[in-house]
């Protein structure tokens, strides 16, 4: 419990801070792959190692690197989750495979947290930023478990990918019913303030060469089977549909 205590702790201060967010996915030959949010808040230890030494004390000044899957956590959870609706806990079970791996030190300056799993098939992988802000829901800190925590990957649209071999897409669509709830909701502008400084980044990882990438500010990798694309993240958060883009490979 010291261990979420510190991450809850630690999380609050890192989305007022700057920090980047990056979206992993590796597809391999037989469409099998993986899957990983990255957020790196090591700016967070930059400017407030020393307050959050102050607040945890001894615990703030030993390093962490732990790793633990979220069929452990909703298993210490159970109570909590029996408490859920039958669809939010249906939610939450897709979540069973997902990996967290935190690594925090304050003489390094360095906090960084993965959330990662593997897919038989990108499809697998609809909403699964949605289903993660599911998370909000678990009393105790469970949200801050996760980079998921506070609100993130909750940004009002729908998104699939896409993979057959000869295109990757990548698609949000936005829900404009919740959209317009949320620009009537105060705390939006505020959750706007805490990611202003923030980065959100794509970097996607195919079997076979790319032809061509629908979003022109892609970088390519040498051998051309990679690609990194750079959007802010109150673009994430309030466009999502600009996160949007198809790959086109070679024969």
């Amino acid at each position: 419990m010291k261990l979420y205590k510190l991450l809850c702790f630690s999380f609050l201060i890192a989305v007022l801070t700057s920090c980047t967010f990056t979206e992993n996915i590796t597809i391999n030959d037989n469409g099998t792959g993986n899957f990983a949010v990255d957020m790196d808040g090591s700016a967070l230890m930059e400017m407030a190692g020393d307050q959050i030494g102050n607040q945890m004390g001894a615990d703030a000044k030993k390093d962490i690197d732990s790793t633990f899957t979220f069929k452990q956590l909703f298993a210490d959870k159970k109570d909590s989750i029996a408490k859920m609706s039958p669809e939010a806990q249906q939610e939450i079970k897709k979540l069973e495979n997902f990996v967290v791996h935190t690594k925090m030190s304050a003489e390094k300056k360095q906090f960084l947290m993965t959330f990662t799993t593997d897919f038989k098939n990108v499809n697998e992988l609809q909403d699964i930023l949605q289903t993660a802000s599911t998370l909000q829901k678990l009393e105790g800190g469970a949200a801050a478990a996760s980079p998921m925590g506070s609100g993130f990957g909750n940004n009002n649209s729908k998104l699939s990918y896409t993979y057959d071999g000869k295109k990757f897409i990548r698609k949000a669509t936005i829900d404009q019913q919740k959209l317009k709830e949320v620009k009537k909701d105060s705390a939006a502008a505020m959750s706007k303030m805490m990611f202003a400084s923030s980065n959100y980044v794509i970097k996607y990882h195919f079997p076979k060469k790319i032809k061509k990438v629908s979003n022109p500010n892609a970088l390519f990798s040498d051998d051309r089977k990679s690609i990194t694309i750079q959007y802010t993240f109150t673009d994430y958060m309030e466009n999502p549909d600009k996160l949007n883009f198809e790959v086109e490979f070679e024969k």
